[in-house]
C-alpha cells in the first residue's frame, strides 16, 4: 500500500523544528515540544516563542476547516479505541496485543487533546450531523460513517471472530483505519489557510509519522502469518 505524503507544511506555522518520530507507548509525539519561533517584522529580530503563547496564538489563527476535522478525528479515533478493546480475549498473538494497546493508548490521549483544542476555541466536540458511533439508524450497517472507518457490519464481525480470524481482521482493518486518517490530514492541507495552527500542525505531523509506521508494522505481521 502506498503511503501518501503529507503537504510540507504540515510542519506548521513559526518554523516548526522536526519532532522525534519514535514515540513511547501512550505519549503522541505532538506532546514532545520542539522550538517555535515567530519571525520578526521587517528590521525587527525573531523571536522564541514558549507552548503557552504558542496555544493562544493559534487560537486566532484556525479555519473552520480545522475545527470540522478534529469534531471528525474525534469519532475515527473513537472507533479504533473501540477496536482495541475487542483484543482482550479474542487474540493470542502478544504481537497484535500490544500493537492494538498502544494504539489504543496513545489514540485516547489524543481524543483528550482534541476535545480541549476545540473547547479552547468554543467549538463543539461533537461531529457535526452525527450523535456517536453506530447511533444513526437511517446509517446503512454496510457504509462506515466517514471513509477509513469500519462499517458496523465490519466491526460486529471482528466482535465475532477470534484467533487468527480475528488478528487478521483486526491488522487489515486497522491499516484501513490508520490510511483513512492520513487521507483526512491530506484532505484537510489541500484546503487553503488550513493546519496553520502550531498545536494542530503538530498533531497532523504526528498522525501522518506515527500512522505511516504502524501501517508499515502491521503489514509485515500479516506477512509473517501468511
Amino acid at each position: 500500500m502506498q503511503i501518501k505524503l503529507v503537504q510540507s507544511r504540515a510542519i506548521g506555522l513559526g518554523m516548526l523544528a522536526a519532532t522525534a518520530l519514535s514515540v513511547s507507548v501512550g505519549q503522541p509525539a505532538f506532546a514532545q515540544q520542539a522550538p517555535i519561533v515567530q519571525p520578526g517584522a521587517p528590521g525587527e529580530n525573531s523571536r522564541a516563542l514558549t507552548r503557552e503563547q504558542s496555544l493562544e496564538l493559534g487560537q486566532s489563527s484556525y479555519i473552520e476547516a480545522d475545527a470540522r476535522f478534529m469534531q471528525h478525528m474525534i469519532v475515527h479515533h473513537g472507533q479504533a479505541v473501540d477496536m482495541g478493546a475487542l483484543v482482550e480475549g479474542r487474540s493470542r498473538n502478544e504481537g497484535v496485543r500490544l500493537m492494538a494497546e498502544r494504539i489504543a493508548l496513545t489514540q485516547e490521549s489524543e481524543i483528550a487533546m482534541m476535545r480541549t483544542w476545540l473547547t479552547r476555541r468554543g467549538e463543539s466536540t461533537e461531529m457535526q450531523g452525527h450523535h456517536g458511533h453506530h447511533t444513526n439508524h437511517q446509517m446503512d450497517p454496510n457504509v462506515p460513517i466517514m471513509p477509513g472507518m469500519l462499517s458496523p457490519v465490519q466491526m460486529d464481525a471482528l466482535a465475532a471472530s477470534s484467533g487468527a480470524e480475528f488478528d487478521y481482521l483486526y491488522l487489515t482493518g486497522m491499516i484501513l483505519h490508520h490510511q483513512g486518517a492520513i487521507d483526512m490530514v491530506n484532505e484537510l492541507l489541500s484546503q487553503p489557510g488550513a493546519g496553520e495552527d502550531p498545536e494542530l500542525s503538530e498533531f497532523l505531523s504526528a498522525v501522518v509519522a506515527d500512522q505511516s509506521t504502524e501501517i508499515l508494522r502491521m503489514q509485515n505481521m500479516l506477512a509473517r502469518q501468511g
